[in-house]
């Protein structure tokens, strides 16, 4: 063997160690990128991140950030290869070596010191609340998990306050975290550090243990995906959509003002919709409002575009004309429709900046599907 080739060699094997061996499947149809939603819009190639890590040639420090894990590739991929694993273990060998992007630093630890990726102040997690919902304690029939960013963004905090109200009228016994409660964990792996995933993962995991939990309600469709593919344990796991339909159709909560034809189109979440297969209970709450009259986006369900704040996204630094959200709120605004609905707070963050960044707060609006329901709820 030439001595030459042995530092690539090894760096192949490392990334197979850290988990991605799914490399070692892929024969470069190249299906990957021409099902990427970032080739029309950047340089990033998966094709050739694969490539390159097949053989640990340079440069995959130039493509390893690129990818928001939306799964669009790995649906498609006819060999069946883990792409998002692949990224993961690229960035775990990167992110070990302290070669974390400047714009991942800091959330990054946030994470480690804090439980968090807003810098936010631990005893304030529950602070939206102001008191007036109750800590969860065994016997509930809900530990409702509110993700970090419901919490600390000042945007998602009105997402907390409306599903919160909606519990609250549903007659349902629920209760929220302590301020012991950490981040999922799941935005922190995908970036690469799998040892304070696993931390933080060890410390949800006996917070439900300790509480007796059987139910986990999410609002975060990444929280979702996390506690189901990578927690493991015996609650139930539940997406605040699916809920809130089962809660209309069997009539604890009733929606009851017109909205008098509010043109509504919905953007299915990657984590809600490829991750987890949620695509109807979304819909059917839409259609069940009142003088609500849903349009549809040409890409939808299973083909839904990416927002670009997965995989670390939410929190990295985007040239102008590299946004996908940009391109998502473009198409909403081609169905004539006045509100962008959506159930991801990730989502609601990326697509609230492009309204903004597009000048078109006067023509659209992004809502939750919580904040819809709540405000078709009388009195």
């Amino acid at each position: 063997m030439s001595t030459a080739l042995t530092p690539y060699l090894e760096m192949s094997q490392a990334i197979a160690e850290a988990g991605g061996e799914a490399f070692r499947k892929c024969y470069q149809c190249g299906t990957c990128t021409g099902t990427c939603p970032w080739s029309p819009v950047t340089e990033f190639s998966i094709r050739k991140l694969i490539r390159l890590s097949q053989f640990g040639y340079d440069g995959i420090e130039d493509l390893m950030w690129g990818c928001t894990t939306c799964k669009f590739c790995v649906d498609r991929c006819p060999r069946g290869v883990e792409i998002i694993d692949l990224v993961k273990s690229i960035r775990n060998m990167y992110a070990g070596g302290g070669l974390l992007p400047t714009s991942l630093r800091s959330f990054v630890g946030s994470l480690a010191s804090r439980g968090n990726p807003w810098s936010g102040d631990v005893e304030k997690r529950n602070d939206w609340g102001k008191g007036k919902y109750p800590l969860f304690a065994e016997g509930m029939d809900y530990l409702y998990w509110t993700c970090c960013t419901v919490c600390y963004d000042p945007r998602n905090v009105l997402v907390a306050k409306a599903s919160a109200e909606i519990l609250n009228r549903s007659g349902l016994s629920w209760g929220l975290p302590g301020t012991d409660a950490q981040c999922c964990g799941e935005s922190v792996k995908k970036v690469g550090d799998f040892d304070l995933f696993e931390r933080i993962k060890g410390n949800n995991l006996g917070l439900f243990k300790a509480g007796g939990a059987r139910k986990i309600l999410t609002i975060s469709p990444h929280c979702l995906a996390t506690f189901k593919q990578e927690y493991g344990g015996d609650a139930e796991v539940v997406h605040f959509s699916e809920l809130l339909d089962d809660l209309i159709r069997s009539g604890k909560i009733q929606p009851k003002k017109d909205r008098g034809g509010l043109k509504v189109t919905y953007h299915d979440p990657c984590y809600l919709g490829r991750h987890s297969g949620i695509y109807d209970a979304p819909r059917d709450i839409l259609k069940a409002l009142p003088g609500v009259e849903l349009v549809e986006m040409d890409r939808i369900r299973e083909q839904s575009m990416c927002c670009g704040g997965g995989g670390g996204g939410l929190w990295m630094e985007r040239a102008k004309g590299e946004r996908l959200s940009d391109l998502r709120v473009e198409e909403a605004l081609a169905t004539g429709a006045t509100v962008l609905a959506t159930s991801c707070p990730y989502c609601i963050a990326m697509l609230e900046d492009s309204v903004r960044t597009l000048n078109a707060d006067d023509r659209i609006q992004v809502k939750d599907l919580t904040e819809l329901v709540y405000e078709s709820l009388e009195g």
